[in-house]
């Protein structure tokens, strides 16, 4: 009897031991990420409540959107003005003061592909970036349509990250200067798998943050299965929030997730906790 219950014994030991690790590193991983908002004292957005709002308008935080672009490289900064562009520009219209109703849901899916899209830029950046400085960056640069070839991640719209506009003519000059290259006609040259790899984020701890994050804001979405099968999303709580607001919010994901990438790597080089 002892022979036949020690292995299962010793896997659910095993597996209390993994989710301890796992916690573990999580808080590590999310006590660099905060420091990193704290070192460029940038408040993050709290929890969003229409019970501390009596007008239902959620946004009353500073204005902190320069601190949060001063996140990123000249380079980044002008992708992530596109994807604001796309995720709010076509989407809502009006004065920056107007407001906007918006369920959590979909602001929680907002902010959640914001944390991937800011994760990706980061590591497609730092490799760009790279290149540059060893001026090994492709002679010449012409625009492929990668949609097809990538797999769908449930985070968010994989148009954000690779529909970007071209940038003309961006082959190297005659004097050699590669500093017309921009991040975008870079993000165009690499291959579908290059840019999957890029998107995937490898760590679960990782991945379980940016979960807990948006649950934070957001609360856990209140979906029901409806008697046909479809999902019932109607116990799904509106808010109200300024487009201003809104920019906000997707600037701080999208530095969230910048940082999210330099705390899960810079945490490898000392536990080497990813799995390949």
């Amino acid at each position: 009897m002892n022979v036949l219950t020690q292995p299962s014994t010793s896997r659910r030991i095993a597996e209390v031991k993994n989710k301890e690790r796992q916690r573990a590193l999580e808080e590590i991983i999310y006590c660099y990420i905060v420091q990193k908002f704290m070192e460029r004292d940038i408040v993050m957005i709290p929890s969003l409540s229409t019970s501390s709002y009596p007008t239902g308008k959620v946004d009353s935080w500073p204005n902190q959107e320069q601190k949060l672009e001063a996140v990123h490289s000249p380079d980044a900064l002008e992708m992530i003005q596109s994807h604001l562009s796309l995720v709010i520009g076509e989407r809502f219209v009006g004065p920056i003061g107007s407001i906007v109703q918006i369920s959590k849901l979909k602001l929680g899916k907002l902010y959640a592909a914001s944390i991937m899209y800011g994760y990706f830029l980061k590591r497609v950046d730092e490799r760009f970036q790279l290149e540059r400085r060893m001026n090994s960056l492709p002679k010449s640069i012409q625009e492929v349509q990668l949609i097809d070839d990538m797999k769908p991640n449930p985070f968010w719209d994989m148009e954000s990250m690779v529909q970007i506009s071209p940038d003309g003519d961006v082959s190297e000059g005659e004097d050699g200067d590669d500093k017309q290259y921009r991040l975008r006609s870079y993000v165009m040259y690499l291959d579908a798998e290059t840019l999957q790899r890029y998107a995937t984020i490898p760590s679960k701890e990782a991945i379980s943050l940016i979960e807990k994050q948006t649950q934070a804001l957001f609360g856990r979405p209140d979906i029901r299965i409806a008697e046909d099968g479809s999902l019932d999303t109607s116990n799904d709580e509106v808010v109200g929030i300024s487009l201003a607001g809104l920019t906000m919010l997707v600037l701080e994901a999208v530095a969230f997730g910048s940082f999210l990438w330099e705390a899960e790597s810079d945490i490898e080089t000392k536990y080497h906790f990813l799995t390949s």
